[in-house]
């Protein structure tokens, strides 16, 4: 590392934790007040050894035995006074900091939701799971911890030098013989911890992301036979944290061991050069005690400088971790304004139905000199019209159907509905006019009813059930109220297909979009959801990616997606008759079908 990265990292991990004060504002108060009471406990500590000075030269030089008993009471009343005035210090920190982790992570949750899908595919959920569990828990033990100590710690050894110095300023110098090979040895060890501390924590979340996927997957690793080698990439990942959590170990011992020697041989000669001047009659016994017990005092805020300087470079680097994360641009929200350009909605557009003019799309981290995914897409379904989208594998279906949500954001073009740009609409609205049912469906660890409704209209629950063909669910142990478990596991894939079917249509949308809905039903239950679609579609303009002749024959129309380019419209039996790519397309899903 070369020493102007160095210097980098280590302005930055002071930049990197002022980004936490916008979150800690709210409770400056209670922590700038827990501060000023634990400096004042710690300057309470280096009372007791003027009260031991002037024991020491008065009472017992003079063999008063009511000054010893006094001066007893003194230290336990300082002693007592010191624990009450810490003990408050952690009342006074504990629940606005967990108040501030609760923030800080209900803000990190807030955010992914409004971060685009392009972000998600990107990331791997352990790690953002362990950006917010760990390194908050991080921040909030630094905040607790390590930076009200780094305060109360600096002053507790300015005050502690200051009365050394007083007491005999040649055995004060002695004292502070090791304080700039110290300063050096810290300045070294912040510039490596950085290193390894960031390098922990990215493993963490490595290994956090394996265990979930372990998880998720079991059914295939066990299918497969494959838990000997999960179990070893496990452990290899394991064997290269432990290596890394060994490298911050060997770190904190070095400086732990630097930072513990060099004081305690300082203190070592002190107390001989101190009792060479006490036997000289150049100072007085009390004075040498008041002055080793001073030094003695200041053992534990000079030993903890290692410690908290690495607990403070933990947090450095969970709060990095954190903005990662916290900093990636959102969703825009604002929609333009209406009637702006060519986003206006003229009278006979306001039922035009959806439209794609020109679109172009290309996923942001593709190179640039690579073809576009979707390219010149001109497509117009009409209002109530149910067009089938069909095409090869890899045509680009998929991704057609998500840029009407805008999940994805286009390249250039425009869609519209009834008229209108949806980049002039807010996301909320619209969405709240398209529906989606994806091919492969996400339920949540939730009821079967919240898994459908999505927090709209009761009423419609039974409606979209029926709909979709998903009776079954009265058959489950609490009907429409059971738990159906993480990721729907515990219902087969054509159940799932089928209760995502039913959230698509439960809120009556204006717009459909289906992609491949029924792609895991059995040829009975197909026929069922198909025949209750045609009511549903009857009333809506929907899109419905289809692979199956039986799914496309749902449609008025189909559209043929090859190479991402709309090559052929028209009814399924004219592509029959016209097209030889879409009878090629149609043929071989036939034969599937009747091969099951």
């Amino acid at each position: 590392m070369s020493l102007t990265r160095a210097n980098t990292q280590e302005h930055s991990a002071v930049r990197t934790l002022l980004r936490l004060w916008p979150y800690v504002r709210p409770a400056r108060v209670r922590l700038f007040s827990a501060a000023f009471v634990a400096v004042l406990a710690s300057c309470t500590g280096l009372v007791i050894p003027l009260v031991l000075k002037w024991m020491v030269d008065g009472p017992v030089a003079d063999h008063d035995t009511a000054g010893v008993w006094l001066g007893a009471l003194y230290l336990l009343l300082l002693g007592f006074a010191e624990a009450l005035l810490f003990g408050l210090r952690r009342w006074l920190v504990a629940r606005p900091l967990t108040h501030v982790e609760a923030e800080m992570r209900a803000g990190l949750y807030r955010h992914l939701q409004r971060l685009p899908v392009a972000f998600h595919d990107r990331w791997a959920s352990g790690q953002l799971l362990s950006r917010g569990t760990t390194d908050l828990m991080l921040l909030r033990m630094f905040l607790a911890f390590p930076l009200t100590f780094l305060l109360v710690n600096s002053v507790t050894i300015v005050v502690g030098v200051i009365i050394m110095l007083l007491q005999d300023w040649t055995l004060g110098l002695v004292i502070l013989g090791p304080a700039i090979p110290v300063m050096i040895t810290c300045v070294i060890f912040e510039k490596r911890y950085h290193h390894v501390a960031r390098l922990a924590q990215d493993q963490v979340g490595d290994l956090t992301t394996v265990v979930e996927e372990s998880v998720l997957g079991i059914r295939i690793i066990k299918g497969f036979g494959r838990h000997r080698s999960q179990a070893r990439a496990f452990r290899d990942l394991t064997g290269k944290l432990r290596g890394t959590e060994l490298a911050k170990a060997r770190l904190l011992a070095t400086i732990w061991g630097v930072i513990t020697t060099l004081p305690e041989l300082a203190i070592g000669a002190a107390l001989v050069l101190g009792c060479v001047q006490v036997a000289d009659g150049d100072l007085s016994a009390g004075t040498l005690v008041a002055f080793l017990s001073t030094a003695l005092a200041l053992r534990w805020p000079v030993e903890s400088i290692g410690f908290l300087l690495a607990m403070s470079q933990e947090a450095a680097t969970a709060t990095e971790r954190y903005f990662e994360a916290v900093d990636e641009v959102p969703e825009q929200e604002d929609a333009p304004q209406r009637g702006a350009g060519n986003c206006a909605t003229s009278p006979h557009q306001a039922a035009d139905g959806l439209r794609f003019h020109n679109v172009r799309f290309r996923y942001p981290d593709a190179l640039e000199d690579s073809p576009p995914v979707l390219d010149q897409i001109d497509l117009h379904i009409r209002p109530g019209e149910s067009m089938a989208l069909v095409g090869a594998t890899g045509s680009g279906k998929t991704t057609l159907t998500a840029l009407v949500p805008r999940l994805h954001e286009l390249t250039s073009g425009r869609i519209t509905l009834d008229g209108e740009d949806i980049t002039a609409m807010s996301r909320d609205e619209l969405r709240s006019k398209v529906a989606v049912a994806f091919e492969e469906p996400t339920l949540f660890s939730t009821t079967v009813a919240d898994n459908v409704l999505m927090g709209t209209d009761e009423r419609e629950l039974q409606r979209a059930l029926s709909v979709a063909q998903a009776d079954f669910v009265h058959a489950l142990p609490q009907g429409t109220e059971t738990q159906v478990g993480e990721q729907g596991l515990s219902l087969s894939g054509g159940q799932r297909q089928r209760l995502a079917l039913a959230r698509a249509v439960v809120d009556r949308p204006r717009f459909l979009v289906l992609d491949d809905p029924l792609s895991a039903l059995d040829v009975h239950t197909e026929a069922a959801v198909e025949a209750a679609l045609r009511d549903v579609l009857a009333d809506t303009t929907a899109l419905i990616v289809a692979h199956r002749p039986s799914t496309v024959q749902l449609a008025d129309r189909v559209a043929l997606l090859s190479d991402g380019r709309i090559t052929a419209v028209g009814t399924h039996h004219e592509l029959l008759r016209t097209n030889a790519a879409y009878a090629h397309l149609m043929s071989g899903s036939a034969a599937e079908e009747d091969a099951r």
